[in-house]
């Protein structure tokens, strides 16, 4: 396969026919003027010597020495081959918690930055292994698919924080049902669910998870980190966080809640400190598991091809040197030093020039994930996107971008995270104003609409005459308007239904009483005053079971909530 890496080079390729045509009026104007000397056949005799082909020869030359240094400018390649190899590993995906919880400092310097670095220490050891990330609070996501890429994997860690995830929480059950959706389907490798978490699991059912790994053909491994003495978690401006009711939170590690886990999952508890014991023990683990044939797929790295085309250019621009205008006879006719400058100068500046023009930099990689977004890879342009955040954090379209492919994956928060980034990081008004607009709009979708309104006016300051936002900003205000008179108005309704009801009983309850009464002036013989004590306590057992039901129904919770957010 070949392929340009930097394409818009090409477009100097349009300097060719404005050259061809600079050259055909100075034949045409030099024309006229050896004319102008007298009878064109008596003026050739006087020069003998003049070709009038070799001119046209030597512009050849050097207008194929410029289209040629034009495409070595645009970095040529190919290669591009897959080949499938056999390596004898294991799978593992771990399962990082997030959770604001992590950001407690009893592990220095806090847990979730000695998570980071149990998990590179981890990658380093891995050869033929593959490894995927999945990042967890109250929701879960796959942070980076299971792959044999270990430079990917580690890009990846760097960007982990607990903003990544609104749902907070601690979901360890979530996690690790994940976990076991993304492995292969290659049944001869062993596999391994690394939880790192300090196991305070607020939604239940990870034992239950655990075993279903287990009989699913995983093991799982917990990591707990923290101490069990418990610690505050930092805001980041020197205060702490606090609870519903303003107590400080003290996150303390659930080491009994980690065994069970482990025990579960067949797999292994490992208590993390300050110290490597756990590294050890957590590589000592890994190396029981059963290490079957796996295939893999490699991706060879396109190869430069610039390289030979700037060879050409040379070779062209050494005969144009050589080659004179005139028709002289054997040496003569080869001027070297009159060009041989020229020529030094022409291979100084190609073999001299700055490598970086050649280098892959931010924007051949923009390039390069936008070619994968058009294909609908959207997974292979996130890693592009952020590989071109690394180069150049200040790279603005890159975050826009990696927003983009975010979104196409249906990663909501991440995305709403990079399209905020990029409104703040953006120059250009018109593109800020575009980021904005879009974390509006996927706020508007989660029906979060005070935080949309405020998206939707500061993509508007920036951007005054967009028509789109303003509509969606009019469209969030009536819901935002709508949202509690909707909520009010069925209040009203259950009330005036439970008031309804009442009242029916109530008449139900008056006309069984009269019925009763004409009952017992008719019967009174045949109907026995424990009868009609059974009569009315049955009324009154109906009475309660409709007020249950009603109080059940206006009490039952519209979505799911998090009491806990850390």
């Amino acid at each position: 396969m070949f392929r340009f890496e930097n394409p818009e080079y090409l477009w100097l390729l349009l300097v060719i026919p404005f050259l061809l045509l600079l050259r055909l009026w100075g034949w045409r104007r030099n024309k006229k003027r050896f004319r102008s000397f007298g009878d064109p056949a008596l003026v050739r005799r006087l020069v003998p010597d003049a070709s009038s082909w070799r001119p046209q020869v030597k512009f050849g030359l050097l207008l194929l020495a410029v289209a040629l240094m034009v495409v070595a400018l645009a970095r040529p390649q190919a290669g591009s081959k897959v080949s499938h190899e056999k390596r004898n590993g294991i799978e593992t995906i771990i399962c990082m918690d997030i959770s604001n919880s992590m950001l407690s400092q009893d592990v220095e310097p806090s847990r979730l930055e000695k998570s980071k670095m149990l998990v590179e220490n981890l990658v380093d050891n891995f050869t033929n292994d593959k490894i995927g990330l999945v990042v967890f609070a109250g929701e879960s996501y796959v942070q980076l698919p299971i792959t044999s890429d270990y430079v990917s994997a580690k890009m990846f860690l760097q960007n982990i924080s607990p903003s990544l995830i609104q749902s907070q929480g601690t979901d360890i059950a979530g996690a690790i049902n994940l976990a076991m959706r993304s492995f292969t389907q290659d049944t001869h490798s062993g596999k391994a669910v690394i939880v790192i978490t300090d196991g305070e699991d607020h939604e239940g059912g990870a034992v239950e998870a655990a075993k279903a790994a287990h009989e699913k053909g995983a093991n799982v491994f917990i990591l707990g980190i923290g101490q069990s003495k418990g610690s505050p978690i930092p805001l980041g401006d020197g205060s702490y966080m606090r609870d519903r009711q303003g107590n400080v939170v003290m996150t303390r590690l659930n080491e009994d809640m980690c065994r069970q886990v482990a025990q579960a999952g067949q797999g292994r508890y490992i208590h993390v400190d300050n110290t490597s014991d756990a590294q050890q023990q957590l590589n000592d683990g890994l190396a029981k598991l059963q290490k079957g044939e796996t295939d893999s797929v490699i991706y060879s790295a396109y190869d430069e091809q610039f390289q030979a085309f700037l060879l050409i250019v040379i070779a062209l621009l050494i005969i144009e040197a050589l080659m004179s205008e005139t028709d002289n006879k054997l040496f003569a006719r080869f001027h070297i030093f009159r060009r041989l400058p020229v020529v030094l100068l022409a291979l100084a500046g190609m073999f001299f020039a700055p490598s970086s023009a050649f280098a892959q930099n931010d924007r051949s990689l923009i390039r390069s994930g936008n070619r994968e977004f058009r294909h609908r890879q959207f997974k292979k342009a996130d890693v592009d996107y952020r590989k071109a955040m690394a180069k150049n954090n200040n790279n603005a379209q890159a975050v826009y971008n990696l927003g983009c492919a975010l979104l196409m994956q249906q990663k909501d928060s991440l995305a709403l995270k990079a399209f905020q980034q990029s409104g703040r990081m953006e120059t250009n008004h018109l593109r800020a104003s575009r980021s904005w607009h879009n974390a509006g709009f996927i706020l508007q979708n989660h029906r979060q609409y005070a935080a949309a309104i405020d998206a939707y006016k500061q993509a508007l300051r920036l951007n005054p005459s967009d028509d789109k936002t303003r509509y969606n900003l009019a469209l969030c205000k009536k819901l935002l308007k709508n949202q509690p008179q909707n909520n009010q108005n069925k209040n009203k309704q259950n009330k005036k239904k439970n008031k309804k009801q009442q009242q029916n009983q109530q008449q139900n309850k008056n006309n069984n009483n009269k019925n009763d009464k004409d009952k017992q002036q008719r019967q009174q013989q045949k109907m026995s005053r424990e009868n009609a004590e059974q009569l009315l306590q049955a009324a009154e057992q109906q009475e309660q079971s409709t007020k249950q039901r009603i109080s059940k129904s206006m009490s039952a919770p519209s979505r799911r909530q998090f009491e806990q957010n850390w």
